[in-house]
């Protein structure tokens, strides 16, 4: 590929590792950190230098969920269209790999993305409804997780502890749950307030709803998981990422195994689903 760039974006928590490939030569690589402006001047930078432009470049970097939004918002800003690989993805088709390095990863990235330029999925940031949606519902999630871990603290304990000590220790986590709780219903409320300001949110969670063993839990679930139904264009991709489809297992004349699902799957949805499927039953 004449004329073409590839970036590789390396993703971690406080800082990005970049690396410029010019056909297969690296032609420059910088540490950065994980912050939009960064990103922007970066590009800048490299525009300056290497020529480079929205239309001949591709940036590519792992998926690694929140940490990866200021890159996202660094090459919006800047027009460059980011392609966000799985992981899994990158690392087998990287061949045997030792050692563990971000410069080196976000040089198999670039390498990568320019082996397999014509598989690219851009990425489209969620419309802002969608975005809020997802925020509140892993911090309503958090906290539902502390609540159950608390709950279980004064039924498992009361029997194997001084009575006195364990009537102070239940007032205390009484004071926590009834904040808990009260945290809870305000992010309900929160989240049922963008779904009503959207109409087409509005009657998803209605046809949802209507779905038998289907919740407010797991409406709210699909629609964030699936983007409001534009993710995926068919219903088996979206069954295969939440491991409900099967798979054959077999291997020559030794090796016939029944069809069976992935663990490579979105395991919150799939354990939401199948909740949701018991309670039907």
């Amino acid at each position: 590929m004449g004329n073409f760039y590839f970036i590789g974006v390396d993703v971690s928590k406080k800082k990005l590792d970049f690396c410029l490939l010019g056909g297969e030569k690296v032609l420059h690589e910088e540490t950065v950190p994980n912050h939009w402006k960064s990103v922007s001047e970066l590009f800048k930078r490299l525009e300056e230098e290497y020529g480079i432009d929205s239309g001949r470049t591709v940036v590519c970097a792992e998926h690694t969920g929140q940490y990866t939004y200021p890159l996202s918002q660094g090459c919006t800003a800047s027009g460059y269209k980011l392609w966000l690989e799985q992981a899994a993805q990158i690392k087998y088709s990287s061949g045997i790999q030792r050692g563990k390095d971000d410069r080196v990863d976000a040089r198999r990235i670039a390498a990568y993305a320019r082996r397999f330029h014509d598989r690219a999925c851009w990425h489209k940031q969620p419309e802002k409804e969608i975005e809020r949606l997802k925020q509140l519902e892993a911090e309503r999630a958090l906290y539902v997780s502390d609540l159950a871990k608390y709950k279980g603290q004064l039924a498992d304990q009361k029997d194997y502890m001084p009575k006195d000590l364990y009537a102070r220790k239940a007032k205390r986590l009484a004071a926590l749950m009834k904040d808990l709780e009260e945290t809870i219903a305000a992010v309900n409320e929160e989240m049922d307030a963008v779904i009503r300001s959207d109409e087409t949110l509005s009657r998803q969670m209605e046809l949802l709803e209507s779905v038998e063993g289907v919740g407010k839990v797991v409406a709210l679930n699909m629609i964030v998981c699936t983007e409001a139904f534009t993710r995926f264009d068919d219903p088996r991709k979206f069954n295969c990422f939440a491991g409900l489809a099967p798979f054959s297992y077999t291997s020559g004349s030794s090796l016939h195994s029944r069809a069976r699902v992935s663990h490579r799957a979105d395991k919150t949805m799939k354990r939401l689903l199948h909740l949701a499927a018991v309670s039907v039953i």
